[in-house]
């Protein structure tokens, strides 16, 4: 049984234009010409939940109305207001490209899909995306909802990792695209995506696009599409390293290219599988002579490459440290950036 407002229309762009006029998701960047709010969004929600965004968009939007005002903040208070999105290369690339804007582009982002994406950060989805919903061109945004979704409607036979699919895909998508509408197709198929045809459990007894779905007709949702190839992900180790001094714990701040770059964090080294964790050389690399005293605690991180056990010992400086490590007081830490695991270490340590 389809379900009421749904599509009535024959052709599959006319009748996603009708299901979304009637079932659109409410978020806080929809119906905006603002490209720079839509370009904030479009970065935010990449590989993160739109609950989890929204709250993220608004503090955002508030704080960086526009590009002028971002391109003014330091890289230190962008990650800051960033923090616990992860994935901290997009506030990066954020606070470079509105830099860019500002200094080669009056501050204004430009509406070329072309130039869009020889700025910081904007790929092939984030220029189409921005190009469709703040500038009414017909540009089909391929986020993995929209991948899904077509390849089911089309039944497509390879995997979205081949060569091919992605230009099969967007052909296929251009298609049915009522000329003058990418915004309104492109989020309607984002929200078929995120409301009917999920990933696991599609909904596909009341969803209204039964006719126009191939792998419905055929009997091949859940084989669609087809599954990339599994590659194991490696467990590795991490020594945290706590030390106190007269209230005050010790930081460094990593570098600004590199994971979790420009953020702060505990002085930390990667153990090899026969090393012991006693071994106080570890951190010699860091510029830090110390000794492991006792263990505070385990921790669990999945990064999207490896997965990570992160072992919080309490230890004992034996040297002074180098320049580019900074004492901070206990009750400061809350205004240091920090990537997820060096908060949960820095939340231990005030509650004890």
């Amino acid at each position: 049984m389809q379900e009421a407002g749904a599509a009535s229309s024959g052709n599959l762009g006319e009748a996603l234009l009708e299901w979304y006029r009637h079932h659109q998701r409410k978020l806080p960047w929809r119906g905006l010409s603002d490209a720079y709010a839509i370009w904030v969004a479009e970065v935010m929600l990449q590989q993160t939940r739109v609950e989890t965004v929204i709250p993220y968009f608004e503090r955002w939007m508030k704080r960086f109305p526009n590009v002028a005002v971002l391109a003014e903040a330091s890289e230190e208070e962008v990650l800051r207001l960033w923090e616990g999105l992860g994935y901290y290369q997009r506030a990066r690339n954020l606070h470079r490209a509105a830099q860019r804007l500002v200094k080669e582009y009056g501050g204004a982002l430009p509406a070329q899909v072309e130039v869009l994406r020889t700025l910081p950060g904007i790929g092939a989805y984030t220029a189409a995306a921005i190009a469709s919903f703040a500038f009414g061109q017909d540009e089909i945004a391929l986020d993995g909802n929209l991948k899904r979704v077509l390849a089911r409607l089309s039944d497509l036979e390879a995997p979205l990792e081949a060569r091919t699919a992605q230009k099969e895909l967007e052909a296929f998508a251009r298609r049915h695209l009522p000329k003058g509408h990418s915004a309104e197709f492109n989020q309607a198929l984002m929200d078929l995506g995120a409301e009917i045809c999920l990933p696991e459990r599609p909904l596909c007894e009341t969803c209204p696009f039964q006719c126009f779905c191939l792998a419905y007709q055929r009997g091949t949702v859940l084989l669609r599409p087809v599954p990339a190839t599994r590659r194991a992900v490696p467990w590795r180790i991490q020594i945290s390293a706590v030390m106190l001094q007269g209230g005050n714990v010790l930081l460094r701040r990593r570098p600004s290219q590199g994971l979790l770059g420009g953020l702060w964090t505990f002085p930390s080294a990667f153990l090899e599988a026969e090393e012991a964790a006693s071994t106080a050389s570890l951190f010699e690399a860091e510029g830090l002579l110390l000794e492991l005293e006792k263990k505070l605690g385990d921790l669990r991180h999945a990064y999207t490459h490896f997965r990570l056990r992160v072992e919080i010992w309490h230890c004992r400086l034996l040297a002074e440290p180098g320049p580019s490590f900074s004492w901070v007081a206990l009750e400061q830490l809350t205004a240091y950036p920090m990537g997820k695991i060096d908060r949960q270490i820095a939340r231990l340590l005030q509650q004890l």
